[in-house]
């Protein structure tokens, strides 16, 4: 199918008379009886025949707005064919791309530090790349935490991202997971990973490098006819025969609605938050500096980089994200709003958490999405204004509980952690 779209304008100018009657004289319309509308019909109609169905003269304006037309259509034409030369799939639609394998961990690749787990029982061999305070890394370290599973973290430059130059994926969350081949297997999108691992939990009779590619990335085009590209089924444990016992239809659709709910609503009230001020999106980035030890991973010049360009570019991408969310000026009362709803739903349900007795995975992904900001002035003000702080902090006691030990591995200034 071509996505070729192209854009055309008819101008209705004047009328041009049909050939005169054999035999000449003026033309007749052959009704007896007249209407005021076709009398009126007939006259102008008789006019355009006077003038010998001449177009009025097209004004300056006119002339510009076919002129904007014409180049406007071409434009877009050419455009269109650029893609479809540089993207030969550019029209294609539900084209699947499986995750990647790679022989082992990529040359120049830097651990930063691992969480041991003395009493981690899953087998798996994880690395994780990350942004310490990025809310998608967040969900996926909250999970990892709480299942009690070692892995190692990867921090990425958030500038200049020389971590992940090898990957022709540039986001994070990113894990290679080793499969029993000793191959890895990349997994991108935090949801994704998260669903990846606890089906794997779930069953382990397969490896988890056969198991991720059942979670490819899809082609589509959107409402707008822009296409895209995800994981459509990032929400979904693929079990096999069976669900495992104490799951049922109603706790698997509640963990998908909440999940999505934390990727397509909640996360996006965070920039609009932290970052409406010049001088709130400092503070923040100085508190992403400090919790992820940037001045101890990154040279001084590269952590400056990090804090003040990535706190001038988050700036000016929080005012572009309040428009595209249609947020108000008030951004703190969409965030109270979103917080007040999660805390509805768990006094409706009269329980803990979300999952019950015990969080799940619902639970896990919007504690790791406000786990991102703990550090900054909206957190502080959410405790004051909202009732998420005794859920947030029972959510958070048992991830520490469950997380392994801290070993670090690329120490490059020692003296700045003491």
């Amino acid at each position: 199918m071509s996505c070729i779209r192209l854009a055309s304008a008819t101008v209705l100018a004047g009328i041009r008379p049909p050939p005169a009657a054999s035999g000449g004289g003026a033309l007749r319309l052959l009704t007896r009886k007249q209407s005021p509308d076709s009398a009126f019909a007939r006259r102008q109609f008789a006019v355009a025949v006077e003038n010998g169905g001449g177009r009025k003269k097209p004004n300056g304006t006119f002339k510009l707005a076919i002129l904007g037309a014409t180049v406007g259509a071409a434009t877009g034409s050419v455009y269109t064919m650029y893609q479809r030369w540089t993207d030969g799939s550019s029209h294609k639609e539900h084209e699947e791309t499986k995750p990647t394998r790679l022989d082992g961990i990529p040359a120049g690749v830097r651990i930063t530090k691992r969480y041991v787990n003395p009493k981690d029982t899953s087998g798996l061999d994880i690395v994780l790349f990350q942004f310490q305070t990025c809310p998608f890394c967040c969900k996926v370290r909250a999970f990892l935490d709480y299942m009690g599973i070692s892995y190692a973290v990867v921090e990425v430059d958030a500038v200049l991202r020389q971590d992940i130059r090898w990957s022709s994926v540039k986001k994070v969350p990113m894990v290679l997971i080793r499969q029993q081949d000793g191959k890895y297997v990349q997994m991108v999108d935090s949801s994704a990973i998260i669903s990846l691992i606890a089906t794997h939990l779930q069953d382990r009779r397969t490896d988890i490098g056969e198991l991720a590619q059942f979670y490819p990335h899809t082609s589509f085009f959107d409402d707008d006819g822009k296409k895209k590209n995800d994981i459509l089924n990032k929400y979904f444990l693929m079990y096999r025969e069976h669900t495992p016992k104490g799951v049922s239809k109603e706790t698997e659709e509640t963990d998908r609605k909440w999940r999505s709910w934390a990727d397509s609503h909640l996360v996006h009230l965070i920039s609009p938050n932290c970052y409406q001020t010049m001088g709130e999106s400092l503070e923040t980035f100085e508190w992403f500096s400090q919790a992820g030890e940037w001045d101890v991973h990154f040279p001084k010049w590269e952590r400056d980089l990090m804090v003040y360009c990535g706190a001038t570019a988050m700036w000016a991408i929080a005012k572009m994200l309040k428009r595209r969310h249609a947020l108000t000026d008030d951004v703190r009362s969409h965030m109270y709003d979103a917080l007040d709803q999660w805390t509805t739903e768990l006094k409706k349900r009269n329980t803990k958490f979300i999952g019950g007795k015990q969080p799940s995975l619902a639970d896990l992904s919007v504690f790791g999405v406000l786990s991102s900001m703990e550090g900054c002035q909206t957190f502080k003000d959410c405790l004051q204004n909202t009732s998420i702080g005794k859920w947030f902090y029972d959510v958070k006691a048992l991830v520490e509980k469950n997380r392994g030990q801290l070993q670090r591995e690329r120490i490059e200034n020692l003296a700045a952690i003491a």
